[in-house]
């Protein structure tokens, strides 16, 4: 019976044992896969900020098109949020210039005629009531409500004001590279202006607003890469156009002191 009790001890410390070898080595195991998925985790988190950081956008833009439309009525128009709005205000705009443009129709003559048709219709349908013995129509009364038109002339008067204030700094002669852009944008738009009067080049900018940032939203990734190779290379050329060209123009009177 002695014999058989220190067996049966025995086995139990060496079972204990192996419970305890167990353990160490499963909590091992298991420091060493929550380290592996502690890193990996890491990997993962750091990976997209890394990705994101390098991407580059058009006109360093970090938000989305959305947002920079505005986030508004106008953006859901541009973007074809809702096809039926953007295709009516797009085919209403296509109908006014074909009617000016195209037709040669006048501004001065279409609000004339609208006006003649109108009072005419109110002025027979009013008189012929009190034959038919039917009410007169209801004529609402229009006002241009003032909240509306002064919101409106806020936002025109900033905008100006910051457009007045971009000019005068690049007048004052700080920024040669804003200068250069600013004179060549210019004379672009002078040359596109004499080749087509006021309505149409509205009509053509209308029609880009309503179809490249469309474009641009679903191809945005492929237009970047294109763009940052092309800013490369503008830097590449720039540079060279400042080694050789305006680094030689002297700025000032300073400049000339030190020459």
């Amino acid at each position: 019976m002695a014999e058989h009790d220190e067996i049966t001890d025995l086995k139990g410390e060496e079972s204990f044992i192996d419970k305890i070898k167990e353990k160490i080595h499963g909590g091992g195991d298991d420091t060493s896969s929550s380290s592996d998925s502690d890193s990996e985790a890491k990997k993962t988190t750091s990976s997209p900020s890394s990705v994101k950081a390098k991407i580059y956008r058009l006109f360093g833009r970090e938000k989305p098109v959305h947002k920079v439309f505005g986030g508004g009525k106008p953006a859901d128009i541009f973007l074809w949020r809702n096809k039926k709005i953007s295709g009516t205000v797009l085919g209403g705009a296509t109908a006014v210039y074909v009617l000016f443009e195209l037709l040669e129709y006048h501004l001065l003559t279409l609000f004339c005629h609208i006006s003649i048709l109108s009072l005419a219709l109110l002025f027979l349908w009013s008189n012929a009531t009190t034959f038919i013995n039917k009410r007169p129509p209801h004529i609402p009364e229009v006002r241009l409500p003032e909240d509306p038109v002064l919101q409106v002339a806020s936002a025109l008067r900033i905008e100006i004001n910051r457009a007045l204030a971009v000019l005068r700094e690049i007048a004052s002669g700080r920024d040669l590279k804003k200068f250069l852009v600013v004179v060549a944008g210019l004379w672009a738009l002078s040359i596109v202006g004499s080749c087509c009067n006021f309505l149409t080049l509205f009509y053509i900018l209308f029609v880009l607003l309503h179809t490249v940032p469309v474009l641009y939203e679903k191809y945005d990734d492929r237009i970047d890469a294109y763009a940052e190779k092309a800013m490369v290379e503008f830097k590449k050329q720039y540079a060279v156009f400042d080694a050789k060209v305006l680094s030689k123009i002297p700025r000032g009177l300073k400049d000339k002191k030190k020459a």
